[in-house]
């Protein structure tokens, strides 16, 4: 997730460097072309264009911000439901604290092992602190890491039951926070594996490009010194718009954009960690740069 730094500049022009360089190869070209022929359209056709095109990536990047805000309030759930789940835990089976001190060690690894999985990374990196060998090993064998986990969970929550550690009404309190849990995960999954329509931002891309080179032809009675620098000038924040757009339409991805899952889930570890009364707490995690990932 961007933060409210000081974003280095080397960040913007990476996103749109290739996008300059083209716009300063043909409008450079047109140009010179000026020089030998005729060459211009009128000003109120690119001006007519770029108002369309600035109207629709204004929908876009709107569309893409909703899809980065569901993701943020999915994790904003996860956070909520996880300190429910240890709280419910801790209070509700005083006498089985070895059950309740791995489902909430569990529900740790739960969101690490999801924070990866949804950035395609492997979700059992970081788990051996969480779970124990034989679990671990039993998890090579999972296609979904984290589902596996909120089985175990349950399977662990069932077992309480039948200890008589938790009674029937809070057998059904634990059973609807993971029911969320679940619900928050699929949710998540959904935003990963549902594509924006690349048909849209590409057609949209093309159509930067069209007006630019009719903006191109349209400033040829300027000198090549100030006609490039201008076109270059109006690129800049139709590229960069359409580049954010494009980065926070998919939040999962492993990008300074991203939702802050690692983040988020050191501070349920934290507080859960702090519910169980643990030793070993760790610090939140500190950004170093422009974004917390």
């Amino acid at each position: 997730m961007i933060l409210e730094k000081k974003i280095p500049l080397r960040y913007w022009f990476g996103m749109i460097k290739w996008d300059l360089l083209i716009v300063t190869l043909f409008s450079s070209i047109i140009s010179i072309a000026s020089l030998y022929f005729k060459i211009y359209v009128p000003l109120t056709i690119g001006v007519f264009l770029g108002t369309t095109i600035a109207l629709l990536l204004s929908f876009k990047l709107s569309q893409s911000y909703d899809r980065w805000w569901e993701a943020r309030k999915i994790w904003g759930s996860i956070v909520n439901d996880s300190r429910s789940l240890v709280l419910q835990l801790k209070n509700y089976s005083q006498n089985a604290p070895e059950l309740v001190r791995s489902m909430g060690l569990r529900q740790i690894a739960w969101c690490y092992a999801l924070a990866n999985a949804l950035r395609h990374l492997d979700a059992k990196d970081n788990l051996a602190g969480f779970v124990n060998a034989d679990e671990l090993k039993e998890l090579d064998k999972q296609y979904n890491v984290p589902l596996a986990l909120l089985n175990s969970q349950s399977r662990e929550l069932a077992i309480l039951h039948r200890q008589k550690a938790i009674n029937d009404y809070q057998q059904v309190q634990l059973d609807s926070t993971l029911v969320r849990l679940a619900a928050s995960m699929g949710m998540a999954e959904r935003i990963k594996n549902t594509a924006f329509p690349k048909t849209y931002r590409a057609t949209l891309h093309i159509f930067i490009y069209v007006f630019l080179f009719l903006l191109s032809m349209s400033l040829t009675e300027l000198h090549s010194l100030i006609e490039v620098p201008i076109d270059i000038l109006i690129a800049i924040p139709f590229f960069v718009l359409d580049k954010i757009a494009f980065y926070i339409q998919d939040p999962f991805e492993n990008r300074p954009t991203d939702t802050p899952m690692t983040s988020i889930s050191r501070n349920i570890e934290i507080n859960i960690k702090q519910i169980l009364d643990e030793p070993d707490i760790p610090e939140p995690i500190k950004p170093e740069t422009f974004y917390i990932m």
